[in-house]
């Protein structure tokens, strides 16, 4: 995991697997969002010990935590069909806004770093929530997460066809 000179964004390189490959031999629109998932997934929660992480990476997700985020919203675009790559995909991660309880998470996806051209396949917003984890009510969240998010706030994605 890798960060861009400006600190604006996360380049999370998320392995293809040829399950997510559909009849029309490119990624199915259901598998892109299981890679935004674990790119998620990948930013937000501690790793375990000996495990590298970004240092976005400062929600504890482990069996019994306090609090948990859920996804209240999410938005896709697809711009071109992505084939099958050997080498990971690089989804870029940022976020565009920190409200009391939420976070909206932008994401592009493109090519391996290596690829030329660089095409970009999908360009993706979600609206993760925190919420106590036994009651389900919105917590705030955390001030080692807004302290840690802050560096990668940038403005929201472009999409077409809104």
């Amino acid at each position: 995991m890798t960060e861009t000179p400006d600190g604006a964004r996360l380049h999370l390189p998320m392995p293809l697997r040829w399950g997510d490959l559909d009849a029309f031999n490119h990624v199915n629109n259901v598998a892109i969002l299981k890679i935004l998932e674990e790119a998620r997934i990948r930013a937000f929660w501690t790793p375990a010990p000996g495990e590298s992480a970004p240092p976005t990476a400062v929600i504890d997700a482990t069996q019994g935590a306090p609090m948990m985020m859920l996804i209240a919203r999410q938005e896709i675009e697809y711009h071109a069909p992505i084939p099958y790559h050997r080498d990971p995909i690089d989804v870029q991660l940022w976020f565009s806004h920190m409200g009391g309880s939420s976070v909206d998470v932008c994401y592009e996806v493109y090519p391996p770093e290596r690829h030329v051209p660089q095409v970009k396949y999908v360009t993706a917003s979600a609206t993760a929530v925190v919420v106590d984890a036994d009651t389900g009510a919105p917590q705030r969240l955390p001030a080692a997460a807004r302290a840690a998010w802050e560096p990668y706030l940038c403005a929201a994605p472009t999409f077409r066809r809104r």
